[in-house]
């Protein structure tokens, strides 16, 4: 598959995950009063700020009920394309271990859509969240501003919209979130936090070195909502690559996205820009948090932010 998209404001939607967790295909489990899925809501809200593309990143398996049920809602409204996690694409010299069954990572899920995105500056979201119109209209702001710039390929220009924790948690069990430090409206640092939810001991959270850490709720959280320029490719190659040396027999580790991110930024190589965001995220990970989004949506609507029928 080769790349048609050249400046071209484009969002890559990362829906290759099966959603352990909530125990199916959460990407597009209905919210809307018309079948609408959160994806669907993300969409809409891209292609008003401008986003004029968008590229699913899927298993390919599942392109036929992408097709069907999400894919089919955009033709004549956005170029649409598909790309494919796949186990067995890996750089050269590598294969996947016969004991591997999950995903290699949210980094490695990226690296997926190169061929694509290659040359063109991009932004990534969840499937599976819900963030906001403003987040969108932050995201194509800073895509529009980068494809104006010559980056040189040791380059990586990004941007993060994050969240403060407290409001990206669930009632129904742990998380993980990337956990940022800031200074003075760029990113230091994002370290992987796993097992955060409330104890009887307050929030809490085992970080990236498996330490049980209190947590305070106002930190700032990446929810993978990002922008980068098209030079992240290379290093993402080269991160993968060296995470493979490590774990390509591992059937559990994950390369994650924000992890690269962090190792650009502490060798110096990446310069991420941080925004809080101006909308509440909203998210299932466990089938009670589904009822709650349902409600707030509905309320949305009322509200006049958006249409009964998004498409």
């Amino acid at each position: 598959m080769t790349s048609n998209l050249k400046n071209v404001p484009t969002l890559l939607v990362l829906a290759a995950g099966m959603g352990s967790r909530y125990g199916g295909l959460k990407q597009i489990d209905p919210v809307g009063p018309n079948g609408e899925t959160l994806m669907d809501y993300s969409l809409f809200d891209a292609h008003r700020a401008g986003f004029t593309s968008v590229v699913f990143l899927i298993r390919k398996e599942m392109r036929k009920i992408f097709e069907e049920k999400i894919g089919a809602k955009y033709d004549g409204i956005m170029q649409v394309h598909y790309a494919y996690q796949s186990l067995d694409d890996l750089p050269e010299g590598f294969c996947s271990s016969k004991k591997r069954e999950k995903p290699w990572g949210t980094g490695h899920a990226v690296w997926c859509a190169r061929n694509i995105l290659e040359s063109t500056p991009f932004a990534v979201i969840n499937a599976d969240d819900f963030y906001g119109a403003g987040t969108f209209q932050v995201l194509v702001d800073e895509i529009t501003a980068f494809s104006k710039i010559d980056f040189t390929q040791d380059q990586i220009r990004g941007s993060l919209v994050g969240y403060n924790l407290k409001d990206t948690l669930s009632d129904h069990g742990t998380v993980s979130r990337g956990i940022c430090k800031i200074d003075q409206g760029y990113l230091q640092s994002v370290e992987e936090y796993s097992n955060i939810g409330m104890t009887s001991r307050g929030l809490q959270g085992t970080d990236a070195r498996g330490k049980l850490k209190a947590l305070s709720g106002e930190e700032t959280v990446s929810m993978n909502v990002w922008a980068f320029s098209p030079t992240a490719f290379l290093a993402l190659e080269r991160g993968l690559t060296e995470f493979l040396d490590k774990h390509h027999t591992s059937g559990t580790e994950e390369f994650y996205l924000p992890t690269a991110v962090d190792e650009w930024i502490d060798s110096g190589v990446g310069n991420f820009k941080t925004s809080m965001a101006s909308c509440k995220w909203m998210g299932i990970t466990y089938p009670e948090d589904k009822q709650p989004v349902v409600t707030a949506i509905s309320a949305l609507i009322s509200k006049g932010m958006y249409p009964t029928k998004l498409f």
